[in-house]
């Protein structure tokens, strides 16, 4: 299976994610988006695919993102996508496409939707267990 994972390798739930994949033997195409962010095509595409809406797709609690303005419920969806392709910290991550579809992976466990079911069980940073369950 082919999959693109749009990473940020700062981030716990962008890196359980990656790890994910890589337990389901997938090996993605990352994109780390903070180095190289997605054109306004691209971020397009991802939040009509993942059906979400661009203040969905932000990370609200960034601190930038109130320093801008865009809590202002008024402000409107064209100038939070200008937001995020001006300062793309403010894109949330990660967002994973497969041929499946296309998820913005929060939790990071959301990604089980559009990949094969893992063969076992696979274990996050944190310890929480997800995926297949063992047979008893």
């Amino acid at each position: 299976m082919n999959a693109t994972i749009y990473h940020n390798p700062r981030c716990g739930t962008s890196r359980n994610t990656l790890a994910i994949l890589r337990h389901a033997g997938i090996e993605p195409t990352v994109i780390e988006y903070l180095k190289t962010p997605p054109d306004r095509a691209t971020l397009l595409r991802l939040l009509v695919d993942a059906d979400l809406t661009p203040r969905e797709a932000a990370r609200q609690k960034e601190a930038l993102f109130g320093e801008l303005g865009l809590n202002d419920p008024s402000v409107s969806d064209e100038a939070v996508i200008d937001a995020m392709l001006a300062h793309p910290i403010l894109i949330n991550r990660p967002f994973v496409v497969t041929e499946k579809g296309t998820r913005l992976c929060r939790p990071s466990e959301v990604v089980l939707e559009i990949i094969p079911p893992l063969a076992t069980p696979f274990t996050k940073e944190d310890g929480e267990v997800v995926g297949a369950k063992p047979k008893v």
